[in-house]
């Protein structure tokens, strides 16, 4: 399968960048692209999360319910986005006019890979070696690693967000690294217009 935008993770920054995403496929200039998202939630933070200071959330809602529910959203809004579950990403390389993505079952291609994966060691994807350095918004006594990148873009065509870019490790931090990449990505995909996708009642 080709992807024109392929997300790896699908915690709160990736579900939400693919939220948006989805949400532009009306638009004429998105009409024609496959998208993505390779679902590996085993790792993700959310797992053992409990909100209280989330805007719109309500108090005491659960990582693990926003996970689950996050995947019946995007299916249920935008079923044009392949949910691509029980994977792991394994290799990246280049590969002609974008990217090969290697899983622990087959391999993808796509023009365009966003990261959305968390900043625990170890890390594991062959390929991205070069791009790992220690976090800059972490603890030392953490050990917590990102992506160099210069926001959010390490290269053409490759993105990361959230914590594996080097924010914080908060809900609404990561959610709206991923917004922001999508919108990165529609603007690209628009001719460079800048551009951004509302809902309206």
């Amino acid at each position: 399968m080709k992807y024109s935008a392929l997300i790896i993770g699908g915690g709160v920054a990736g579900m939400q960048c693919a939220l948006v995403l989805g949400s532009a496929k009306n638009k004429a200039f998105v009409a024609d692209k496959q998208i993505g998202i390779l679902l590996h939630q085993k790792t993700s933070q959310l797992q053992n999360a409990l909100f209280n200071n989330v805007l719109g959330l309500p108090s005491g809602t659960v990582g693990r319910d926003i996970l689950s529910e996050g995947k019946e959203q995007l299916a249920s809004l935008y079923p044009s986005i392949s949910q691509i579950e029980n994977e792991k990403v394994i290799a990246i390389s280049e590969f002609e006019e974008g990217y090969k993505i290697t899983t622990n079952k087959k391999d993808y291609f796509s023009e365009i890979v966003i990261l959305a994966l968390n900043y625990t060691k170890p890390f594991h994807i062959k390929g991205l070696e070069p791009y790992v350095i220690p976090h800059e918004r972490a603890a030392l006594s953490k050990d917590r690693i990102q992506l160099k990148n210069q926001d959010h873009r390490i290269k053409k065509g490759l993105y990361c967000c959230g914590t594996i870019a080097g924010w914080r490790s908060q809900f609404a931090i990561a959610a709206g690294s991923g917004a922001s990449v999508a919108t990165d990505v529609l603007t690209l995909w628009n001719d460079g217009n800048h551009t951004k996708v509302h809902d309206k009642i």
